[in-house]
């Protein structure tokens, strides 16, 4: 037989109630007056004995979640037989290990390695790059299209490393690479959590504080001169 477990009425005021914490999953086993629950409520947190032993077969409230009074927050099968075999060892599949088949697995042979291309080429049309030059750029993420506007000085308009050099202290460069740079965002160590039953309630009571009662302060000035000279 299924049994309901309703959200109980823990004072005449009282019309709902939070859930805090499920002591028992789903599936488990439960003892008759065994605490199982733990509700809360804006008067007092209470633990919830079980009035029947069997399994809990479902949970209809998560926590943290309110429900209101004489609702159904969880179901509890009492049959004997079901709880037996769900107890039982026998109950508990048990599978067969599958006969595991033998592949044969193939090595291939290792391919040569290929090397991946560089970021920069040394050649670009027709202009041929050193390698210290094509080293400086790509330590400093230079580009092919922007070694190509360099004005190499060497011969025959040969980029150098000089030309590289007097490109990169060039201010518009400076700004241009400051702007790449990601924003540096500090860990001050905070972190948001969600606030607890009892935080929630002053909460409600403050702000119901606020809402209800007067906050009003009145201050008056009087020259009591002319009174006391008189």
């Amino acid at each position: 037989m299924i049994v309901d477990i309703i959200m109980p009425k823990m004072g005449e005021s009282i019309t709902e109630g939070t859930i805090l914490e499920w002591r028992k999953k789903v599936g488990e086993a439960i003892k008759k007056d065994e605490l199982f629950l733990e509700i809360g409520t804006d008067k007092v947190d209470s633990e919830i004995p079980s009035t029947d032993a069997g399994i809990l077969i479902e949970i209809c409230a998560e926590v943290n979640e309110i429900v209101e009074v004489g609702k159904v927050i969880a179901r509890i099968e009492t049959d004997e037989n079901a709880v037996g075999e769900i107890n039982s060892p026998s109950s508990t599949k048990s599978e067969t290990p599958k006969s595991e088949s033998k592949v044969e697995v193939k090595k291939s042979p290792t391919s040569p390695s290929v090397e991946r291309p560089t970021i920069l080429e040394k050649f670009s049309g027709k202009k041929f790059f050193t390698p210290v030059v094509m080293k400086l750029a790509q330590s400093h993420n230079l580009s092919m299209d922007v070694l190509n506007q360099i004005r190499g000085s060497g011969r025959g308009g040969r980029v150098s490393k000089k030309d590289i050099l007097n490109y990169l202290d060039k201010p518009s460069v400076a700004v241009e690479k400051s702007q790449n740079i990601p924003p540096v965002i500090l860990d001050r160590g905070e972190s948001t959590e969600e606030m607890g039953h009892m935080r929630k309630l002053i909460a409600e009571h403050m702000r119901k504080s606020l809402d209800t009662s007067t906050h009003v302060y009145l201050a008056t000035e009087v020259n009591m001169t002319p009174i006391m000279d008189f």
